[in-house]
């Protein structure tokens, strides 16, 4: 009784899938489990780095109430004892399993991935993982490099593998293992690619001619762009072959030709990436799961491809903060499906032609904060309480709420013929809305804008994403009592999704935004 959890985490992962209308890439098997799903186009991250995201998603709490902005401190010690989303499954009866990256391994999950609290055994890391930064590339001289372009041959890596493909292998034992002892799982595979460097099996590449890259449709930094809101994509710049490059620091641009191949190489390892989902997919099937195991795919933020001038994520723009997100849920999001059913079957990427439309597509605005209420809704389990306005102090709460009544996604239609409220505010109050964060060191971009030490963040940009528009105001904040002063505003961004998709025309400066400073607050 009750609904075994497959959770799969992404790093680095924008929206780039057959699946969420991308023409180019070849993601048949993430598409076939959309095709089975609910699909959120608006979902996004809390915020654009690693580990604040994943520890807030996985808490259920915002930046704010981890006060994890970096890598470098544990929830449980420097902000409250929260419960997690695999802790409160394993405190209702489940054996809750972690492959790969799931927490952010190091100081911010106490080097444990939160084990034991959140994990019945002690997480899987592959141990191809610590080649990743080594040089494994291999130039055109024959040499090897630590480059951000890394196609490789996997029979001359370490180990003759890749950390992904480990990972892979690991969660199929262990649902092999959950198979024959018939205990509810929570099983969360996190996988690395596309995170740099790009190191994917280098037939991947055959699915991308280089004549078919395009470059960004902004590739420029946008006039009206206030520098405290750029990332100079300071980690991209330290590996070999962008160093060669030698290009200006901050905003100098990288050579067309080279954006065209990091372009490249992120839709080779996107399809590398779907190889293992697939894999990963048809095992359940394979075992004879599919029909009582929720499926949720997600990532733990975007990540910029040269659009604003920018690469790499840490930023508040919707190519840093906007994540795939959705949930197969048999009986719910599919009709029931019998004993046995192959719902998953895998799909070649070089031979599958065809895409498949997603089940349900859901436009309405939803942040990852929300995942593990959600969850525990989806499971049968009782919904975590939301948290009070402070609550450092409460160990089970969630600054999420549930999105389950959004999966009814013929329902949209409905709502959206009651527009033009009489009460402006009560329309705006009930308005979904997201909210992500990045920090900065100071006004002007320097070397460690994408990735400020606590100690060292002067300034916070505040952002809310609506379905219409993205409003971001820089302010003023102090790291040792860890407030922002709202009186205090160094800069701001406005964005109308409608006339700017791109998010390339701010128009902060010649607009009144009281109104939108008044929603940030509340």
């Amino acid at each position: 009784d009750g609904m075994n959890v497959l959770f799969i985490v992404v790093d680095d992962l924008r929206p780039v899938l057959g699946c969420y209308g991308d023409k180019l890439v070849k993601s048949p098997n993430i598409d076939q489990l959309a095709s089975q799903s609910v699909v959120f186009s608006n979902a996004y991250a809390q915020q654009a780095v690693c580990a604040p995201s994943r520890v807030s998603f996985l808490t259920g709490r915002r930046p704010d109430t981890t006060r994890l902005y970096d890598f470098y401190s544990y929830w449980r010690v420097h902000a409250g004892n929260y419960s997690t989303m695999p802790q409160y499954f394993k405190e209702n009866g489940y054996v809750t399993l972690s492959v790969g990256k799931v927490f952010h391994p190091g100081v911010s999950s106490n080097y444990s991935d939160d084990y034991p609290y959140s994990w019945s055994i002690p997480p899987f890391h592959p141990s191809a993982e610590k080649y990743e930064n080594d040089k494994t590339c291999r130039g055109k001289d024959g040499k090897l490099y630590a480059n951000l372009v890394c196609p490789v041959d996997v029979r001359e890596m370490p180990g003759g593998t890749l950390p992904d493909i480990q990972s892979t292998e690991e969660a199929i034992r262990l649902l092999n293992i959950m198979k024959t002892n018939r205990q509810k799982f929570f099983l969360a595979v996190g996988y690395h690619k596309p995170h740099i460097p790009l190191r994917y099996p280098q037939e991947f590449l055959k699915l991308y001619p280089l004549e078919n890259i395009t470059l960004a449709p902004d590739p420029w930094v946008p006039k009206k762009l206030p520098s405290v809101a750029y990332n100079p994509w300071t980690d991209i710049r330290q590996r070999d072959d962008v160093e060669a490059l030698n290009v200006s620091f901050p905003y100098g641009p990288l050579p067309d030709d080279f954006q065209r191949q990091i372009r490249q190489s992120y839709y080779a390892a996107v399809s590398y990436l779907d190889v293992q989902i697939g894999l990963l997919l048809n095992a359940l099937d394979n075992v004879g799961l599919s029909n009582n195991t929720i499926v949720v795919f997600t990532a733990d933020h975007g990540w910029s491809l040269g659009e604003h001038g920018e690469w790499a994520k840490y930023s508040n723009f919707d190519v840093a903060t906007r994540v795939p997100l959705m949930f197969y849920v048999p009986g719910m999001t599919t009709s029931p499906v019998s004993q046995g059913a192959r719902v998953f079957p895998y799909l070649d990427p070089f031979s599958h032609i065809g895409g498949s439309a997603p089940q349900g597509q859901s436009k309405k605005v939803v942040e990852l904060v929300s995942l593990f209420p959600t969850l525990a809704e989806l499971a049968g389990l009782q919904v975590p309480p939301a948290c009070p306005e402070t609550s450092f102090g409460v160990v089970l709460c969630t600054e999420g709420s549930s999105i389950v009544h959004y999966f009814n996604v013929s329902e949209e239609k409905v709502e959206e013929g009651k527009e033009g409220c009489d009460d402006t505010d009560r329309c705006f109050n009930e308005e979904s809305v997201a909210f992500s964060q990045y920090p900065r060191p100071a006004d002007t971009p320097q070397w460690n804008s994408d990735k400020p030490k606590l100690k060292d963040i002067r300034i916070m940009g505040y952002s809310m994403r609506t379905i219409d528009y993205r409003y971001t105001v820089w302010v003023q904040f102090d790291p040792n009592n860890f407030t922002a002063d709202f009186e205090d505003v160094h800069a701001g961004e406005l964005y109308m999704m409608e006339t700017d998709p791109n998010q390339d025309y701010n128009i902060y400066n010649n607009t009144s935004h009281s109104w939108f400073f008044k929603k940030i607050l509340g």
